[in-house]
């Protein structure tokens, strides 16, 4: 997961459902035609598609984009060895309450982020 340090970088993810991908360019901080790339390379990256091909991200597609930009960008990985990376945690996160307890987490984290600015 991101690290709380490279978090307070990046704007808190709103309460919403769903993200369009201009949405998702600014949350993340990453161009929207990286993003479409990014669908290609990891598997685990699938956002609804709607009318006209519309893409539509939901929260958890939000918070693997951090993650990916994390590893890619602050950590070094390449993008196969950021799959291999994704692939390996998946495996250790299969259950659906330990993906809720990590964004739990990063919302936590995010709060006192915030919280901390105000002072």
């Amino acid at each position: 997961m991101l690290e709380p340090s490279n978090n307070n970088q990046l704007p808190t993810i709103p309460g919403k459902r769903y993200f369009t991908i201009g949405e998702v360019s600014e949350l993340c901080g990453v161009k929207p035609h990286v993003l479409r790339y990014w669908e290609q390379e990891f598997p685990s990256l699938s956002p609804v598609k709607r009318r006209g091909n519309r893409r539509y991200y939901q929260r958890q597609d939000v918070v693997l984009i951090r993650q990916i930009r994390s590893l890619l960008y602050e950590e070094g990985f390449t993008i196969g060895g950021a799959r291999q990376r994704l692939e390996g945690e998946a495996k250790q996160e299969q259950t659906p309450y330990k993906q809720l307890l990590d964004q739990t987490i990063v919302e936590l984290e995010d709060v006192l982020a915030s919280l901390s600015k105000d002072d």
